[in-house]
């Protein structure tokens, strides 16, 4: 008998719309943007549906005679579960598993599930659990023990894990408790945040998820965070200390005295590296990781960690500018770090440099860039708040 020395994968069909209103190529990316959400859970991708529609069915989102469509195919490929590039309601969810046979999940359920499986500290793994059972909590609405054909797999899993068959008065409940919980975390972090914010600068690392923030900590730091090539690799907040001096002859003249010129100024600095985010980022994760996105909010600094190497940055930057302005972070100073620009060719770095002239063009993995960077970071931090920034 063949033994299997590695899991098999959970094969998903994905699909999507594209209406009248959308533009082809975002819906295209998109999709397999969902499909790259697919490889970091652990699943395969192995077959794609678009449907042109001029609105979203509200029974099924895809239509009737599309969803039986994907239950053959699905068959041909092996397949057991299909993801849908959106969100669904839970009737909709419902109905595409009676016509395909087929667990389904949207766009939101792959998310919670990386999340629930990148979790590590407590704090990180109760705000997993709150969003998870809040997104569970208005899919139980109409449906019964149905749920249970879900079995397990990709969006079932972490620390939000919960019988399927329970009832909303014990989920309703444990949110409650979570919520408790989170709350006493949130105040020790904001008392430890007050504190610091009294002596050192804060900076928050943002961007994409995968733009290289990680990565670009540990390369002003020296420290050794983990960096992967994956999708919300960093969900719990990491602060790391740096001191960066620079020369007052570099500053200009009506800033400083001109005693003070053979001077150089060195400034105090915490960075945080922060949750990654991403398009169509679920409500319930913004909720339930308040306290660690108010980190941002806290900032005196913002640096915003552009992926340069990757075709859709566009999209990226104002996904995260958006983001920004509905967590309340929209008026921070921040700067903008293209990063990864090793793997960007020369006449496009080139364009994006006559662009994005005020940006600063690293490569965290290289060491490239840096000095620039914190010369920038030191530039923008003068006239902030003297009281943190010591002349010598």
């Amino acid at each position: 008998m063949e033994h299997k020395t590695q899991e098999e994968k959970e094969k998903f069909i994905t699909a999507t719309i594209i209406t009248r209103e959308d533009e082809e190529q975002r819906v295209l990316s998109s999709i397999e943007e969902l499909e790259s959400l697919i490889d970091t859970a652990g699943g395969q991708a192995v077959f794609r549906v678009i449907q042109r529609r001029d609105t979203p069915d509200p029974k099924t989102y895809i239509g009737r005679g599309k969803a039986k469509e994907i239950g053959s195919i699905a068959d041909a490929f092996s397949a057991t579960a299909l993801a849908i590039d959106a969100r669904l309601s839970a009737s909709q969810m419902k109905n595409l598993e009676e016509i395909t046979g087929l667990k389904v999940l949207d766009r939101t359920a792959i998310i919670l599930d990386i999340f629930a499986t990148h979790a590590r500290s407590l704090e990180g793994k109760l705000q997993v659990e709150l969003a998870q059972l809040t997104y569970l909590q208005s899919r139980l609405i109409g449906r019964g023990t149905e749920l249970s054909r879900l079995g397990g797999g990709i969006g079932t899993r972490g620390p939000g894990e919960t019988k399927l068959e329970v009832d909303r008065r014990r989920i309703k409940k444990r949110i409650q408790t979570l919520r408790k919980k989170l709350y006493e975390i949130e105040k020790h972090r904001t008392r430890i945040r007050n504190a610091r914010k009294k002596h050192a600068y804060q900076i928050s690392l943002v961007g994409y998820t995968n733009a290289g923030k990680s990565t670009l900590l540990n390369a002003l730091t020296t420290s050794s965070v983990l960096a992967t090539d994956q999708l919300f690799a960093t969900l719990d907040p990491t602060v790391r200390k740096l001191n960066l001096k620079k020369n007052i002859l570099s500053i200009p003249s009506d800033i400083l005295d001109e005693e003070k010129k053979n001077s150089f100024l060195s400034f105090d600095v915490v960075i945080s590296d922060t949750v990654g985010f991403i398009d169509n980022l679920p409500t319930e994760l913004i909720v339930a990781f308040h306290s660690t996105l108010e980190e941002i909010v806290e900032s005196d600094l913002l640096l915003h960690v552009i992926d340069a190497s990757n075709k859709d940055f566009i999209r990226h930057l104002r996904v995260v500018e958006k983001t920004l302005e509905k967590i309340g972070a929209a008026n921070i100073p921040r700067i903008s770090v293209f990063n990864k620009v090793d793997a960007v060719e020369e006449a496009l770095l080139e364009r994006l440099k006559k662009e994005y002239s005020d940006s600063v063009f690293i490569s965290a993995l290289k060491g490239k860039g840096l000095e620039e960077l914190k010369d920038k970071i030191a530039e923008a931090l003068v006239g902030i708040n003297a009281l943190k920034t010591k002349i010598y």
